[in-house]
Formats: C-alpha cells, sequence, structure tokens
C-alpha cells in the first residue's frame, strides 16, 4: 500500500530477527516485511486512551520511528484507560511519560516527542515525511485539520473514536477513498468530557495499530472505504461501506 518507505537501506541485527520471531513467520511478512516497518516513521496524534495502545503495539511491531505528539499533562482520571502513563507520571506531559515507557519497552524504535497542540499553523510541519498517521484524537476540530493536511500531503491517515463501549475506525488513503470529511460533514456532537470504559479504546487503539502495520508491509485489505463499528455491550462489529463523495471539499475531485 505504501511505496514510500524505501528510500534507504536498513538491516536487522540478530537480536531484532530473534525479538520480531513470531511475526516473520506470517506469510507476506518475513524479513523485507520487517525491513519496511524499521524503515518507517509513523506519526500519532494523542497520547492518551487510543494513543498509548496504537503507540506500544508499533513499538513492539519495530516501527523505526515513532513521533508522538500530544499537549496535555497526565491527570488522575486518565489512569483508567491511557495505560502508557502510571500513577507515578502524574503532572508529567504525556508525550515524555509515554517516550520513557515505549524506549524500555523496544529500545530499537526511535521515539520522538512533539509537546504541543495540533493546529493548521504546525501540522504540516509535523507529520511531513511521515508513512502513516494515526488520529488517536478525542475532538473533530482537529481531527479535520490532520484530515486536511494528510490529504494534501497524501499521506495514509487511520482514524478511530470512543465512546463508552463503542469504537470506530476507517483508514483513510488519500485519492483511493474516502476522507474523514467525506465520511463526516459535520463533526458529531461532543462533549468536553465523556464517558469511556478503559478497554474500549484499548481495543480500538489496537486496530488502529493493526491497520498501520497493514499499510506498512503492504498485507491483508486496510478500511478504506468502510467504517468499523464496534460495541463492547452486546459485542458486535459492524462494517459500513461509505463512498467518497466528488463534492468534498477537502478531497473532492476538481
Amino acid at each position: 500500500m505504501i511505496g514510500n518507505n524505501k528510500n534507504f537501506a536498513v538491516e536487522l541485527t540478530e537480536k531484532e530477527l530473534e525479538r520480531y520471531d513470531r511475526q516473520l513467520m506470517i506469510k507476506g511478512w518475513g524479513v523485507e516485511g520487517q525491513k519496511k516497518l524499521k524503515r518507517s516513521r509513523v506519526v500519532v496524534v494523542g497520547a492518551g486512551g487510543l494513543g498509548s495502545p496504537t503507540a506500544i503495539y508499533l513499538a513492539v511491531a519495530g516501527v523505526g520511528e515513532l513521533i508522538l505528539v500530544d499537549n496535555d499533562i497526565v491527570e488522575l482520571n486518565n489512569l483508567n484507560r491511557q495505560i502508557l502513563h502510571w500513577d507515578q507520571d502524574i503532572g508529567l506531559p504525556k508525550v515524555k511519560s509515554a517516550k520513557e515507557k515505549l524506549e524500555k519497552l523496544n529500545p530499537n524504535v526511535k521515539v520522538k516527542i512533539v509537546q504541543e497542540e495540533l493546529t493548521k499553523d504546525n501540522v504540516i510541519n509535523i507529520i511531513k515525511g511521515a508513512h502513516v498517521v494515526v488520529d488517536a484524537l478525542d475532538n473533530f476540530k482537529t481531527r479535520y485539520i490532520l484530515n486536511e493536511a494528510c490529504v494534501k500531503l497524501d499521506i495514509p491517515l487511520v482514524h478511530a473514536g470512543v465512546y463508552g463501549f463503542t469504537g470506530q475506525l476507517t483508514t483513510i488513503v488519500p485519492k483511493k477513498g474516502p476522507c474523514l470529511k467525506c465520511i463526516f460533514p459535520k463533526p458529531p456532537m461532543e462533549k468536553e468530557k465523556f464517558p469511556v470504559v478503559g478497554v474500549t479504546p484499548g481495543i480500538i487503539g489496537s486496530m488502529e495499530a493493526l491497520e498501520a502495520i497493514k499499510l506498512i508491509t503492504g498485507i491483508g485489505v486496510p478500511l478504506v472505504g468502510r467504517l468499523l463499528l464496534f460495541d463492547g455491550e452486546d459485542f458486535t462489529v459492524e462494517v459500513v461501506k461509505i463512498e467518497r463523495d466528488e463534492n468534498c471539499p477537502v478531497c473532492g475531485e476538481e
């Protein structure tokens, strides 16, 4: 799916071959798939409920460079779901807390942090050069900014959102399917503080990591043009087909 992560040669050490042994066994993955991951740069915007499991699973999979973007600090009421942050981290910037854990989890991964709020003014500089961007945000105002920048730079974007026991997931590949504005022409009603059980972003964030890995390795079929809807209360999963809007102000045909 991604062709621009072959710009430089990388080799795998003996320790890396052992570390990633189980995933190297996957059909279509092998050493070349692992090298694709090692060459890749993934930006995760949000280091909270969704960003924590996403970053953890990208790190253990062997993504070469992770860039974490968040301007918040760790608070006590984050700890039921934001698993990269522990009681001892309360008061610390989330990106610094996350970086410390991820580097211990896999020292082969470069973790860079951007302790800023994502805005129209800085978004291009932050995501430029990424192979995949992951939306681990909690509001559509910033998601729309991220979506527009990814379309402009032709960078795949993995989107997710959670509420209570429910979650949603889709993958946006510019020019190959609908963008976030096509799927959600108007932002849903949002609350500054909303209910969520910690395991929900754990499940959905893990799915985001899986989508990013699929995009990088070229294995499987990403959720392009499809919106996955998860309901943990009755454990149902529905996948809805979404068409691209030719009149979309962000990605529509000129």
